[in-house]
């Protein structure tokens, strides 16, 4: 009888899950959320490149003009007068700055033989550069959160007042790191675009395929660690440089590739699929990574909504007349994304592939350069507009014309607006109006109580688990803070490091 009695409860026995109606229910929002995810990554990434791309046609449409301005006016400048202190403006002197780098990278690259590089990677056994690549993919990851900081070095040294006690090794020591740094990663992306030009070129696609599989090591590598809102907008942010970057290589290898077989389009439907398996597989291994991401910590699609307005809240504050930065620099620090070596190495391909002769060729060639600016003010137009779309959807506009102070204790907050305006580095001189061209201000003696009253610093400490136990109201204030805190990672480079 107990036999029976137990076959006959197996075959009847149901499932009561209303009982723990809140479990499941958790875990169907799970399903939801990991449906969405690819849906709201992908606007991201859309918005992100189009960024990155914005601040990379910047360096080949506006950053030549710029530099003649400048130049123009230091021509010109005896027939102004010195009623300035300032030869030239901060902004033109980093301009100044770029343009020279820029020029002396160039002519550096010549004496790079690209045709010599591919030959000696092409010898080597298909293990070997399967290492050689994951090298050079950690080699660029270290050396651009260390190159921006070279940059801003360089820029802050040749625009500091004079009258400040000298507390740097000059002008000229930063310039020449600033060179050899350009100069350097430059040469460590062509490797990269050489060994991935190889892969494209092997007959039996082995390599290409290992590169590729190598991508999916990266899942293994960041899905099973513990990540808070701001590192995963960190690692939001190096996916959308690492995938600008790929397309700007699988260009350099199209261009290569047309190259030795005269331009003959019926080559370009022979590379056409394997250009379409390495983007498919960026685009898989960033879905399957954020989604079991977010899986696992507990964080709902909709945060990536908010990543996207804080890079739109960059956007149009750096549209702003109180303005203390370029935004093609505020992308750089924001997502590590640095314009200035692969405009070099882009340039260099370019002149030594495509041969410029006669009158036609240097009107198509000025030609193409209208169509480059027109391309930069569209498309700026384009993201200035739905920028300011996003920061009205996530109600940050009174960030950008009501910056919030934080007072000091023991200090009233009228006293320290004269001093430290906001986080915006906004200045203001002796007759009150707002200063476009000085540096932001900074006290150092009202830094660190700054920091210890700051409400991101609070957020950044709170655990996830904390939040689902406090109030509704404590947790619409903990969603403002954290928007707040996002706009604050732009202080962090890839890899952590204070850049102000």
């Amino acid at each position: 009888l107990s036999l029976l009695r137990f076959i006959s409860a197996e075959l009847t026995r149901g499932y009561f899950l209303e009982h723990n109606e809140a479990k499941y229910t958790e875990r169907r929002e799970r399903v939801y959320t990991c449906m969405r995810i690819p849906k709201e990554l992908e606007k991201l990434m859309f918005f992100g490149i189009f960024l990155c791309l914005d601040a990379f046609l910047y360096v080949f449409t506006l950053l030549p003009l710029r530099v003649f301005l400048a130049m123009f006016r230091f021509i010109t400048l005896p027939c102004y007068g010195l009623r300035d202190r300032r030869l030239l403006q901060p902004a033109q002197v980093c301009d100044i700055l770029k343009g020279v780098i820029l020029v002396i990278c160039y002519f550096m690259m010549h004496y790079v033989d690209y045709s010599m590089m591919y030959h000696l990677i092409r010898g080597q056994s298909v293990i070997k550069l399967y290492i050689i690549y994951n090298m050079l993919e950690v080699a660029d990851r270290l050396i651009s959160s260390f190159g921006q900081d070279i940059l801003d070095a360089l820029y802050w040294t040749a625009t500091e007042p004079k009258e400040r006690k000298r507390a740097h090794i000059g002008v000229i020591p930063h310039f020449f790191m600033a060179v050899l740094y350009v100069f350097l990663h430059a040469i460590l992306i062509m490797v990269q675009a050489t060994t991935l030009n190889v892969a494209f070129n092997s007959h039996n696609k082995s390599l290409l395929t290992i590169m590729m599989s190598n991508n999916f090591v990266e899942i293994k590598g960041s899905v099973f660690k513990k990540f808070e809102k701001n590192n995963l907008f960190q690692m939001s942010n190096s996916d959308i440089k690492e995938r600008f970057t790929n397309y700007v290589l699988l260009l350099i290898v199209c261009l290569r590739n047309m190259e030795q077989f005269s331009w003959n389009p019926d080559h370009l439907w022979v590379l056409f699929p394997d250009v379409c398996m390495v983007v498919a597989s960026e685009i898989a291994v960033d879905i399957v990574k954020h989604a079991f991401i977010t899986k696992f910590n507990d964080i709902t699609a909709d945060v990536y909504s908010e990543y996207r307005a804080s890079l739109a809240f960059d956007l149009v504050s750096s549209r702003q007349k109180n303005a203390y930065t370029d935004y093609s620099d505020s992308v750089s620090r924001r997502m590590g994304f640095i314009p200035l070596p692969l405009a070099v190495l882009l340039i260099r391909v370019i002149t030594s592939s495509i041969k410029v002769q006669g009158v036609l060729a240097y009107v198509c060639v000025v030609l193409f350069y209208c169509g480059l600016i027109s391309l930069k003010v569209l498309n700026s137009i384009v993201l200035l507009g739905k920028s300011c779309q996003y920061v009205k959807e996530a109600k940050m506009e009174e960030k950008l014309f009501n910056p919030v102070l934080t007072a000091t204790p023991g200090k009233p907050a009228g006293k320290q607006q004269g001093t430290f305006k906001s986080t915006q580095g906004i200045s203001t001189d002796e007759n009150g109006s707002t200063s476009v061209t000085n540096q932001p201000v900074h006290q150092k003696e009202n830094m660190p109580s700054l920091l210890v009253t700051s409400n991101s610093d609070q957020f950044l400490t709170t655990p996830d688990g904390e939040e689902k136990d406090i109030s509704q109201d404590s947790s619409e204030l903990k969603h403002r803070s954290a928007k707040k805190d996002l706009l604050e990672i732009d202080r962090f480079t890839i890899c952590g490091n204070r850049i102000d």
